[in-house]
């Protein structure tokens, strides 16, 4: 058996793997379908729920494929996408509609499982880049939640105070 060979069979086994099948419907129904975005409607929950949904990705990245560099990238999209949907007043949830972190990691994945030499140069010098960004991502997540947490806090002291 030669390398194109081994490749192709490498090839196969990851795309019949369960995991993959799960991340192609999750992919579908959150993105093509804005399933991300009706979610989000839900204070708080929805994002974190679609949060949630990026767990096969990881796992298929880190425990299959085997790639920190994929895993950190996709980690990163997904984080960057629950950031973006956390925006209040709707605006996040408009915004999950043209992001689509599950597409874009969808593709990230399918270039490794096929060898497309550039999505794998391209997510290696990223990787990187990604451990900053995700620091930076749980930063600004945290804050989010507190200034959440502070104007529920506020809206709920200028409601009893009114009643």
């Amino acid at each position: 058996m030669n390398k194109d060979e081994r490749r192709q069979q490498q090839r196969q086994r990851l795309l019949g793997n369960r995991v993959y099948k799960a991340m192609e419907d999750l992919t579908r129904y959150m993105d093509r379908y804005y399933l991300d975005a009706l979610v989000g409607i839900i204070p708080g929950w929805g994002d974190a729920m679609s949060l949630l949904c990026a767990l096969p990705f990881v796992y298929f990245s880190a425990h299959v494929i085997k790639s920190v560099p994929l895993t950190l990238a996709i980690i990163n999209n997904a984080l960057r996408d629950m950031l973006m949907g956390m925006i209040p007043f709707f605006v996040g949830d408009i915004i999950d509609i043209f992001h689509r972190s599950n597409i874009q990691n969808m593709q990230m994945i399918r270039g490794f499982v096929d060898g497309d030499e550039t999505m794998i140069r391209q997510v290696n010098q990223r990787a990187f880049q990604s451990v900053i960004v995700l620091a930076v991502l749980l930063l600004l997540i945290a804050l989010m939640i507190w200034a959440l947490v502070s104007f529920g806090s506020f809206l709920y002291s200028m409601a009893s105070s009114i009643f």
